[in-house]
Order: C-alpha cells, then structure tokens, then sequence
C-alpha cells in the first residue's frame, strides 16, 4: 500500500478482490471434489464387481452354487404364516448378505425367520450363489430374481414402461451428470452435491418400485417386513408383528418429530413442488412423512385397498406433468398412496440418516433396532425448478 501509494480506499478494493477471488478458487475445488466423490461413489468398486463376477462364474460351474433355495423340504415355509418372513430388494449382494446376517444373529429364535432376496436378472446367479455356498442356518432364505415373477409383467405394471422410455425421464437419470446439474454462481456445494445424488438412476429402477407390487408377489403372505439393503439391524425383530396396525395397511416410523433437523424433520413440503396446482389442491404441505426402509405391512388389509392404483395414477400425472410434481424417488408417489393408511410406530425401531445426522446420540443408536444409512433428503425449491439436499 505505501509502495504504490494507494489511499485506503483503493487499498480495501483491491483486498475485497482479492478475497472474493479466493473465495471463488475454493467454492470451485470443492464442487470439483464433490464431483469427484460423485463419480467415486458411483463406481462399482473392484473388489465388489470381481466378486460379483466370481459368483456368477460359480454359479455356472459349481454345482452346490445352483442348489434350489431353499431345499425342497422347506419349500412350504415359503408360504407359512406362522413363520416371520422379511423382503429384501436388492442388487448388492454384500448388502444383502449383512442384513440378512444382522437379522438372524440378532434375532431369538432364527429357525422361525424367513427372508426372501429379491434382485434383478443380471445379478440374480451371483445373489444366488452366494447364499447357497454361505448358508445363514437356521433361517430360510429364498432368492428370487425379477424374472422369475410371473405377475410382473408389462400388462401388470405399464406405468413402468413409460417411465423407463419418458426421455425427459432418460436424458434427467441418465444423461450428463456434470451439464445437468448446473452449478450455477449461487449454488452452494451441498446443494451441488444433492443434484448429484439426485441423477441416480436407482430411482427409475424396478427394484426400487417393487415394494409398491409385494401383495401381488406373495399372494399367500398375510403380513411381512420390508427392509431396505442399507442397514444393520441389531435387535430381535419378531415383536414388529406384534404391533397393533389398527386395520392399517403400513406400520412406519414417522420422519417429522425428533431432535435431528436434518434428518427427522420432513413434511410433505420437503418431498412436492406446492406451487404446482394438483400438488397444492390435493395435499396438505405440513403433512408427516416416513421412513420408506422398514416396514411392517399388512397384506390382508392391503388387498382391500386401492393403493397400488393411487401409486400409478400419480406417476403419471408426474410423467405428464413433466416432472413438475416431484423429481425422483418412490417415497414421493408412495407417501399419496399410503394417505390414510400408515400406523406411526416406536422411533427406536428404525434409526435413519446414520452417518449424517447432525445430532447422533450414542445412547439412541445402542437401542435402536435398524440403523440405516440412508440416502439424502431433497426440499423442493419451486423459484428455480431445484431440490436443496439435507
């Protein structure tokens, strides 16, 4: 400053430059970094892909790979509702394989449990083989792929057909990642990253729709748990059956009450875009949501309803809509769906958002049931089109 004679002025401009400047450089390394995790955490890991391909080699050259899951002697059990049968809809067989696991050694009686591991057709052999050379005893598992379904099929479930072909649909899951999530100038890298994870194209899947179908998958099955693959679960599960419903279809544990503001505090208005009329019209923005990762549902009471209806009319007044009612995921159709429907159950059987809660209590997560490490919230921003993650 004395050197070149600036007054104060000039001086306190040209260090605001300065600062903004290198208030730029890092906001651009960490969209970079964020970038790159992205791309990172898409990746199929090496040792994952490799064992996946080992398994479906096994499967095609090993005998006690393709043995029927499970035996011929416990076929019936498949369909016994004495027993206490969990779903699983997965295509990550590491997944499969801890919750799975968690769930037997965590539970007190496990000849008693029944799982049935739902996963597509290009990971079907090597899902397979791994259960059947790394027997759970003494539960049941069966591992079904979609395939195999008879009643899956494009009569059943046409919505999905035009999902899976809508191209604003295509070119949003699968086109580029890095010109389609515009990081603008006001763009904050968490927001970055939510329209990141928001592109994944599990969303459009139908191993992520596939819970909406479980009633028509297992006609003989009055009552079953739903897991997601992306938890542990640390406690004896059976007492879920003995949870009152009160002649509701879907036992839930409720997203909108508790301490983390991050995770525990969702309402309809974080998941729909109200300033769309249909949205605003027909539902309620301060409506309690829940957690679409384990749940007690009642198969009998569901058959008397109409959800599965509600569920795909709403998709497609979505598709219609242009995307304009809600943007991913199948928690928003199944929230419309499930109105009326869902009996709140007892917090501590499902803890979400480990890993990213911002207020983790040890002393909860010791008691907790299910831990999940669950994917990020979206709150929808109807002034520029976007989801701001939480």
């Amino acid at each position: 400053m004395k050197r070149n004679t600036y007054s104060a002025k000039e001086f306190a401009i040209i260090l605001k430059e300065m600062m903004e400047r290198s208030e730029r450089e890092i906001r651009e390394s960490k969209l970079q970094e964020l970038m790159n995790k992205h791309f990172a955490a898409s990746s199929v890991p090496k040792g994952i892909h490799c064992l996946s391909l080992r398994l479906t080699d096994e499967y095609s050259s090993n005998a006690h790979a393709r043995r029927q899951l499970p035996s011929p002697e416990l076929l019936p059990l498949l369909s016994d509702n004495s027993y206490y049968h969990f779903i699983l809809s997965t295509d990550n067989i590491l997944a499969a394989s801890v919750v799975v696991t968690s769930a037997v050694h965590s539970s007190l009686a496990p000849e008693k449990i029944v799982f049935h591991v739902i996963t597509d057709k290009k990971t079907y052999a090597g899902m397979h083989s791994w259960f059947a050379l790394n027997p759970i005893s003494p539960a049941t598992i069966e591992v079904k792929g979609v395939h195999q379904f008879d009643w899956l099929t494009r009569d059943n479930v046409p919505v999905l057909e035009a999902v899976e072909n809508h191209n604003s649909i295509r070119n949003y899951y699968h086109g580029n990642h890095i010109s389609g999530s515009n990081p603008g100038d006001n763009t904050t890298p968490r927001s970055f990253a939510s329209r990141l994870q928001a592109r994944s194209p599990k969303y459009i899947s139908l191993l992520n729709h596939i819970r909406i179908y479980l009633p028509e998958l297992f006609p003989n099955l009055d009552k079953a748990v739903f897991l997601d693959d992306d938890v542990v679960i640390q406690r004896d599960l059976f007492p879920l059956w003995e949870i009152d419903l009160n002649g509701k279809v879907n036992g839930a544990v409720e997203t909108c009450k508790g301490e983390d503001s991050w995770v525990m505090s969702k309402r309809f208005r974080n998941y729909f875009n109200f300033s769309h009329p249909l949205v605003s019209e027909n539902l309620d923005p301060n409506e309690c949501a829940w957690a679409y990762g384990m749940n007690v549902f009642d198969f009998r009471a569901w058959r008397n309803t109409n959800i599965r209806e509600t569920y795909h009319e709403w998709l497609k007044e979505n598709l219609r809509s242009n995307l304009t009612l809600w943007k991913l995921g199948t928690l928003p159709p199944a929230l419309i769906a499930f109105r009326g429907h869902v009996q709140p159950i007892e917090p501590s059987w499902h803890m979400l958002g480990l890993g990213y809660q911002k207020d983790t209590n040890i002393d909860n997560i010791k008691k907790a049931a299910k831990q999940e490490t669950s994917q990020p919230e979206f709150e929808y921003n109807s002034s520029n089109d976007s989801y701001s993650g939480t």
